[in-house]
């Protein structure tokens, strides 16, 4: 099974080594992500899988069964740019890794087993995340057509020259009976499973962001001539805000039964001239937590710290709420099925949240669906260095096996 784990892993990234310097960029509806889930549909039809393809770009294996009730597991292919190999492909290679070796023990499915590879999962093309499955699940806001990357494609475009009609885009949706349940692996990419020496992680649910864009509108003048105390620096009063929304994210979290995190993640200064004082400073916030009502305090104090600011150093201070969505809670029943599958099999684990969004956050609004984590080494992600060991590989394609066989039945 490792040396079918690895050759199938490189063949999933188009490699025939994982040692990349740049990395893999295979961004969503692109040539390469199209490539990538051709390699997908080959290994899937090699295992005896039937596979199609939906009116999203989402690829499905199907695997017997004496009903219409789908188990479903997977994840996506697509990468950020310049990323590493494991995020996504890890949930996809374990998926059919868990069918071949279920596979290979005899077992029959009752219910059919479904391994998707969803498109589009990454916003690193088009700052909208999860587009495959939220087509899935019937969420996606389809004024998003317009929206367009860095070298002007639209997601209707993209979408459209990989031989999809966007005007049938909603035709992916699946109906809440089609789907019992659905499963996603996935490296941590951070280091909480290893810092507790666990083997793998349960997580109960995905932090989604409260986002904020922070403006201070000052007065631009010249930095040899305009004295100190009558200066209006934007950036001068943008400043304290960074170190507060770090220290006061700590305190709320070490204050908190569940854990905050919040991120001063994008600065833009203007004119950004070397002898001009700054006229405008603008600042990108991300705050994520699975406790939303602490995710909200968080951004009211992060309000009312630019209130003072605005005052003592007499500028204006817009704020704008770019992202405010509900975190997701995973299903508990189904959670704990998986939890006692893998320990099951003498694998210890960690309950945890996901600060990171995963597609298992779309299906979830509709069907029960549970998170696996596997390692990734150092917690490093959408790098290059992106690591998970075949030995982790292998415990996730047991661990999804043997919960797969329980959801299946025989």
């Amino acid at each position: 099974m490792k040396e079918w784990l690895s050759t199938t892993l490189e063949a999933l990234n188009l490699v025939e080594t994982m040692e990349q310097p740049d990395g893999f960029t295979r961004l969503g509806y692109s040539e390469e992500e199209t490539a990538s889930m051709s390699v997908f549909r080959d290994v899937a039809e090699t295992l005896g899988l039937s596979v199609r393809r939906d009116q999203a770009g989402n690829l499905f294996a199907r695997w017997g069964g004496k009903t219409d009730h789908v188990v479903m597991t997977g994840s996506h292919l697509d990468t950020v740019e310049n990323g590493g190999g494991y995020d996504g492909a890890a949930g996809v290679l374990c998926s059919l890794g868990a069918v071949k070796a279920l596979k290979e023990r005899g077992f029959k499915p009752h219910n059919p087993i479904e391994v998707v590879c969803f498109a589009s999962e990454e916003s690193a093309r088009f700052g909208v995340s999860t587009l495959g499955s939220k087509s899935v699940a019937g969420i996606l806001d389809k004024s998003v057509e317009n929206v367009r990357d860095r070298h002007g494609v639209s997601i209707k475009d993209a979408v459209e020259s990989t031989g999809l009609d966007w005007s049938s885009i909603e035709e992916a949706e699946r109906t809440k009976d089609e789907i019992l349940s659905f499963i996603e692996l996935h490296i941590e990419q951070g280091t909480q499973i290893e810092d507790h020496g666990a083997q793998f992680g349960i997580v109960r649910g995905v932090a989604c962001p409260i986002r904020l864009k922070v403006k201070v509108e000052g007065m631009a003048g010249h930095t040899g001539t305009t004295p100190m105390g009558k200066r209006k620096d934007a950036l001068v009063a943008l400043a304290p805000l960074i170190t507060f929304v770090s220290q006061e994210a700590e305190k709320l979290s070490n204050q908190s039964q569940k854990p905050l995190v919040a991120t001063v993640s994008t600065m833009n200064v203007k004119p950004n001239v070397m002898n001009v004082v700054p006229g405008q400073a603008e600042a990108g916030i991300d705050i994520r937590s699975v406790d939303d009502a602490l995710k909200r305090s968080m951004a009211d104090k992060i309000i009312e710290k630019c209130r003072s600011l605005e005052n003592e150093f007499n500028v204006t201070i817009n704020i704008e709420t770019l992202v405010d969505n509900p975190s997701i809670l995973l299903d508990e029943e189904l959670t704990a099925r998986v939890k006692r599958a893998g320990e099951s099999l003498g694998y210890k684990t960690f309950e945890m949240d996901s600060g990171a969004g995963h597609d298992v956050m779309n299906m979830a609004v509709k069907w029960p669906s549970a998170l696996v984590f596997i390692p990734c080494e150092k917690g490093i992600s959408h790098h290059p260095k992106e690591y998970s060991s075949l030995e982790d590989l292998h415990a996730g394609v047991e661990i999804l096996a043997e919960v797969l066989q329980q959801e299946a039945g025989e």
